[in-house]
């Protein structure tokens, strides 16, 4: 299951590069992505939003303040998922997946309620995240009562016994 996480983190870090070229694109230009008036990531990923921290809404783009684009911040996070992954270390999987999912969900309120568009990508993003998550629970949860059952079969005495 490491390598299938890692897929899928693999696949996380292409959709957060498409989302940091739209988000690098010139905001006049329209975006592969522009499909409808609510789906567009150009809208969104050029909102104040796209940043962290956040733009505050009097701030200039280019005032000076370091602002990290929220697609290189899913660039790296997808890439720690990989390397733990590989590593199996899945506990640390699945705590910096669930950081992940909080986020993703904060994004989604934040399209759905505060911009009133879709990010086409944020989507595929936050169905992979929610995938490493239930995968990554899936296979700790089948490793914790593969061990369990290890445990009884040893330690149960009519097994010992026969």
């Amino acid at each position: 299951m490491k390598y299938l996480i890692a897929l899928l983190a693999v696949a996380g870090i292409w959709v957060s590069v498409l989302a940091l070229r739209v988000h690098n694109q010139a905001p006049g230009e329209a975006p592969p992505c522009a499909v409808t008036e609510k789906f567009d990531c150009g809208a969104v990923n050029h909102s104040r939003f796209a940043v962290f921290p956040p733009r505050t809404f009097d701030e200039d783009v280019k005032s000076g303040k370091v602002h990290i684009p929220i697609a290189t911040l899913g660039i790296v996070w997808y890439a720690l998922i990989a390397i733990f992954a590989l590593a199996g270390r899945m506990w640390v999987v699945l705590e910096v997946a669930q950081i992940g999912f909080f986020f993703a969900g904060m994004l989604s309120y934040l399209e759905a309620y505060v911009l009133e568009k879709w990010c086409i990508y944020c989507l595929w993003s936050q169905g992979i995240v929610a995938t490493i998550v239930l995968v990554t629970a899936g296979t700790l949860a089948v490793r914790w009562w593969q061990g369990r059952a290890a445990k009884h079969a040893t330690t149960d005495p009519d097994r010992v016994m026969q």
